[in-house]
């Protein structure tokens, strides 16, 4: 964990909830002036804190009906067994997420599609042909009451 004071926490902070902020305004925001500012967000960025910055899209305005999370377990838990399928969900674009789990389900992923037939199309010819796939439970999301990037600063 990197070692963060209160000026890094709320840069985070407000870099999570706005990634566009310009820099002046960034600075103004914590107390800074741009110069050190800017050498902070630059330091996070090295040091992996910061790993990107993204615009949040509206998936049902992009044609995305649908969300779905798949209950993946495998044939075998061996390490290259698991790296084959981790890779082979890193090449599907409909898999927006893919953790893996303890217990009885190996993975979880999070899937999109424009609709019920697409879904289908790709859990028979994409997922359930995944390296190593012993079988997949499949739950549709009806609604999404909170849906929050990032992790809770002060």
């Amino acid at each position: 964990m990197a070692n963060l004071d209160s000026i890094d926490r709320r840069l985070l902070s407000e870099l999570q909830d706005e990634g566009r902020v310009t820099n002046v305004e960034l600075a103004s925001r914590v107390g800074l002036t741009a110069p050190p500012c800017l050498r902070r967000v630059r330091a996070l960025e090295e040091l992996g804190v910061i790993r990107g910055y993204h615009a949040d899209l509206d998936s049902s305005k992009l044609g995305f009906a649908i969300t779905v999370f798949a209950m993946v377990s495998l044939k075998s838990q061996a390490e290259e067994a698991l790296r084959q399928f981790e890779d082979a969900m890193k090449d599907l674009p409909e898999v927006r997420e893919c953790h893996m789990l303890n217990g009885e389900i190996d993975f979880i992923l999070k899937i999109v599609s424009k609709d019920l037939q697409s879904f289908q199309e790709f859990l028979t010819s994409k997922l359930t042909p995944a390296p190593n796939v012993a079988s997949v439970k499949t739950s549709l999301t009806i609604r999404t009451a909170k849906q929050m990037p990032g992790v809770p600063l002060e």
